[in-house]
Formats: C-alpha cells, sequence, structure tokens
C-alpha cells in the first residue's frame, strides 16, 4: 500500500514538473515582442520564435505588439486666438520601436500620449484664428506629428501620422458659416445664370447678323443674276435683229418692200397716240425716216 502511495505522488510531481516545464516554453508570434526580467530586473527583449523562461525566476512583464497602432481620440475643448471655443478629435497613428523604453519609459503610455495631444493642440490652435484653423488641417496635422514623435521618443514610440478628424465649431457660429456659404452659393448661381444670359446674347445677335449678311448676300446674286439674265436676252434679241437684217439684206428685197415696212414702222410708233406725224418725200430715204422718228417722240413728248 505504501509503495502504491509512494508510485502515485511520484507520478504527480512528474506530471507537475512537466506542466511546469511546458508551461515555461514561450513561442513568440510575429509582429510580436516579450519584455522578459529576471529577478525583478529588465533581462531581455523576446521577438519571434521559440524561447525558456525559467520557472520562479524569469517573469514575462510586457506582451508588446509591432503593428502600427490607430487611437482615436475624444473630441477636446479648445480655443482659437480669436476666443472661439470649439471641439476637435484627432486620430493619432503610431508604432513602438523600442519595447523596452516602452515598457519603462513612461506609466501608461497610451494615456501619456492622449494627455500629450491634447495639450500640443491646444498650443497650436491658441495661436490660430477661426478662419485659419478651419483652413489650416495640413498645417495642425504636420505641426502635432512633429512635435509628438520628438516628445514619444523616449517611450519607444514612432508617431506616424496625425489627422484632425473633425473640427465642431460653436452652434452659432456654424449657423454664420451656413448663412455665408448659402450667400456664396446664390452669388455663384447669380454669376452663372447672368453669364448664360450673356452668351445667349450673344449667340443671338451673331445669328442675326449672319442671318442678315446671307439675306443682303442672297439678294445680290439674285440682283445679279437677273441682270445677266436681262442683259443676256437683250444681247439676244439685238443678234436677232441684226441676223434678220442681214437677211433682209441678203434678200436684196425691192423698193416696194421696203417702203411697205417703213409705213408699218411709222404706225408701230404713232400707236394711236402720236398728234402730228411727219412723213418725208422719199419714204426710202434712211435719214427722213429717222428724222420722222425724232420729230415724232418730241411732238408726243410735249402733248
Amino acid at each position: 500500500m505504501l509503495d502504491f502511495f509512494t508510485f502515485v505522488i511520484t507520478i504527480v510531481i512528474i506530471v507537475l514538473v512537466l506542466s511546469l516545464l511546458v508551461s515555461c516554453i514561450k513561442i513568440v508570434p510575429q509582429a510580436k515582442s516579450y519584455v522578459v526580467e529576471r529577478l525583478g530586473a529588465y533581462h531581455k527583449t523576446w521577438n519571434v520564435g521559440v524561447h525558456f523562461k525559467i520557472p520562479f525566476i524569469d517573469r514575462i512583464a510586457c506582451k508588446v505588439s509591432l503593428k502600427e497602432i490607430v487611437l482615436d481620440f475624444a473630441p477636446q475643448p479648445v480655443i482659437t486666438e480669436d476666443n472661439v471655443t470649439m471641439q476637435i478629435d484627432t486620430v493619432i497613428y503610431f508604432q513602438i520601436t523600442d519595447p523596452k523604453l516602452y515598457t519603462y519609459g513612461v506609466e501608461s503610455p497610451i494615456a501619456a500620449l492622449e494627455n500629450l495631444t491634447a495639450t500640443t493642440l491646444r498650443n497650436i490652435i491658441g495661436d490660430l484664428e477661426l478662419d485659419e484653423t478651419l483652413t489650416s488641417r495640413d498645417i495642425i496635422n504636420s505641426k502635432m506629428r512633429s512635435i509628438l514623435d520628438e516628445a514619444t521618443d523616449p517611450w519607444g514610440i514612432k508617431v506616424g501620422r496625425v489627422e484632425v478628424k473633425n473640427i465642431i465649431p460653436p452652434a452659432d457660429i456654424q449657423e454664420s458659416m451656413e448663412k455665408q456659404m448659402r450667400a456664396e452659393r446664390e452669388r455663384r448661381e447669380s454669376i452663372l445664370r447672368a453669364e448664360g444670359e450673356k452668351r445667349a446674347a450673344i449667340l443671338t445677335a451673331e445669328g442675326e447678323k449672319e442671318s442678315t449678311i446671307l439675306r443682303a448676300t442672297a439678294k445680290k446674286e439674285a440682283m445679279i443674276a437677273e441682270a445677266e439674265g436681262q442683259a443676256q436676252a437683250m444681247e439676244r434679241i439685238y443678234q436677232a435683229q441684226a441676223q434678220g437684217i442681214k437677211m433682209i439684206n441678203d434678200a436684196n428685197p425691192s423698193q416696194a418692200y421696203l417702203t411697205i415696212k417703213g409705213f408699218e414702222a411709222l404706225n408701230k410708233v404713232a400707236d394711236g397716240k402720236a398728234t402730228k406725224l411727219i412723213i418725208p418725200s422719199n419714204i426710202q430715204d434712211v435719214a427722213g425716216t429717222i428724222a420722222s422718228l425724232t420729230e415724232i417722240v418730241k411732238t408726243t413728248n410735249k402733248d
């Protein structure tokens, strides 16, 4: 019975020792670091891999993530240079570069970083007026990143980016800004409407001008075409008359035929409207005929 009891105790001791040894085997995952203390003092920093911790002597003081960490701090009340109180919240992107400094550099590093961010933000905004604050986000971000990065170096922290997330002015300031924006939009709308009307008027005037020019050009071309048509018609009439005279001359008409034609010409000239006709003694004489026609025309014009 005693041997059995001794056997059980031995088994229990072996199991406990094995459990203790297994619990002392530590595996550090990727992007992690463990800060190890030995007898209460800093011993070393474990990086990725398998490590063995001496029981009751070594202790893991801090498990540090080496990933980039994002902290979104609550809005902080700040006062601008022109005494306007507003709420501003920021987002900090930082990374732990030295686990030892992060563990022993400052108590509660995250709370310390938040308080440092708030005080830095108040100092920067205190040198700016309201309008500058609303339009200088990049300047604020750059200044805060530079100051925070320098201040957190002893803590093993590298500040990569600082972003001003929201700037919330007081309610009365917001109302004034909305009225100003509304007035600006209305002004731009009026300018755009006026420019549109001006452009439309210009296009209308240009259209009327081009239409007038086209009408005048068309009328001129029509008159030229009409004049050319009349000239061609008269030319053809004269050609026909000349051709007729030539044909008569070629036919060698008799004196009697010429006399008859002369009377027919006088009859057409008189046309029942002349009150005086002078008939030459020699109807065949061309000069006499022309003089008679001239006298008839003059007499008609006098009457």
